[in-house]
């Protein structure tokens, strides 16, 4: 597994809910697509566009949608989140529900509705015995969408998807998933899950660059978005720039309206080609056994407490703990100055593990944490 990174030998690389390292093949993608365009430009942007179509087909395949009609390249998760929540119709006393818990992408943009007067209900899911019935319980026959991440980014949460969809289709509530903390690391269906739309940007589990995201939406939902980008990629007849009574693209392309970011394609393409390589079970796999070896291993430990959930139906990639008898911030110092990356989250230390990470880099993490008093 080691091969597919060539990571420094000193860096233990725990932050892949953060920032995620590329592979070696990404890495030489981008290399070799640099290195085309200083010696021949865009001589064969043809067949650049043709690895921007591969991509949809890819993503499409990577969260079993039924269409790459569906599938929209964007800038980042805010973006796509940004999309659904200005496209959509509103009227005042509509609300929204999602986990108190989210992080400020999947809260801020449904707060911004706030002077239309549209309410956001944030529901307390952690450290709840029930959180999906939580959610359930506070929708009304007002409530016009319900958004939640597949997997909370602080504790690592992991929430029940296909229980939330089809409350959402019972009430007829538009569902969406924010699975930034869930693609490439865990198996994901949206056919399964029944959502309306998912968003998830490349840098984290899908060990792609920032700036290029999947957007996913239902067919049946495309043209009921309204448009408040515009630009030449959008249109129906991309090709043709003269054409004066342009129409919208009938698909998901219709949300990109301006030049696509082919250096992130590149290197999006070609993570995700190595997850499909591997099969998205043989990831799960692995990422379940190394965030359960470490959540064990630190829970060994004096004063410590695990602050993720640890059945395997609630859990993920994510393991936060915290150390009692020691300042967070200070723990978090101390692993950064010995080439830890890991991250400050809910009151702890987050360790975030993909299915590459070798058990004699997490267990020389685990020795920094036992050591430091």
């Amino acid at each position: 597994m080691q091969a597919y990174f060539q990571l420094d030998d000193d860096v233990v690389h725990l932050n892949h809910a953060a920032v995620a390292p590329w592979p070696s093949q990404t890495a030489q993608a981008v290399k070799a697509f640099a290195d085309e365009n200083a010696r021949q430009g865009s001589k064969d942007y043809d067949l650049w566009l043709l690895r921007e179509k591969d991509l949809r087909k890819r993503l499409a395949q990577l969260i079993n949608a039924p269409s790459t009609d569906e599938i929209a390249l964007l800038k980042s998760t805010s973006e796509g989140l940004s999309l659904i929540a200005y496209g959509l119709p509103w009227k005042s006393g509509d609300n929204i529900v999602i986990p108190a818990e989210e992080f400020p992408s999947n809260r801020i943009v449904w707060q911004s509705l706030e002077s239309t007067g549209v309410e956001t209900r944030l529901i307390p899911v952690s450290n709840v015995k029930n959180p999906e019935q939580a959610l359930i319980d506070a929708m009304d026959s007002n409530t016009r969408v319900m958004s939640c991440s597949s997997v909370q980014y602080a504790t690592g949460l992991r929430l029940d998807l296909a229980r939330l969809g089809h409350a959402c289709k019972q009430s007829d509530t538009l569902y969406c998933v924010d699975a930034i903390q869930s693609i490439g690391a865990l198996q994901f269906d949206v056919q399964a899950c029944q959502a309306d739309f998912v968003v998830a940007d490349g840098h984290k589990w899908m060990l792609g660059p920032e700036g290029c995201a999947l957007f996913y939406c239902r067919k049946t939902l495309i043209k009921q978005l309204e448009l408040k980008q515009y630009g030449w990629h959008m249109v129906q007849d991309v090709s043709d720039f003269n054409k004066k009574d342009w129409q919208p693209n009938e698909t998901a392309q219709r949300f990109e309206c301006g030049s696509p970011n082919m250096t992130g394609i590149v290197a999006l393409h070609a993570s995700v080609g190595l997850l499909l390589d591997i099969g998205m079970a043989a990831i799960e796999r692995q990422v379940m056994e190394k965030s359960a070896w470490l959540a064990n291993k630190l829970a060994a430990l004096d004063n410590i407490e695990i602050l993720s959930p640890l059945d395997d139906n609630r859990r993920a990639g994510i393991v936060l703990f915290r150390k009692t008898d020691a300042d967070t911030e200070s723990l978090y110092r101390h692993l950064q100055k010995h080439n830890v990356l890991c991250a400050m989250r809910g009151n702890g230390i987050r360790f975030s593990p993909h299915f590459y990470t070798s058990l004699e880099k997490m267990d020389a993490a685990v020795s920094l944490v036992r050591e430091f008093c």
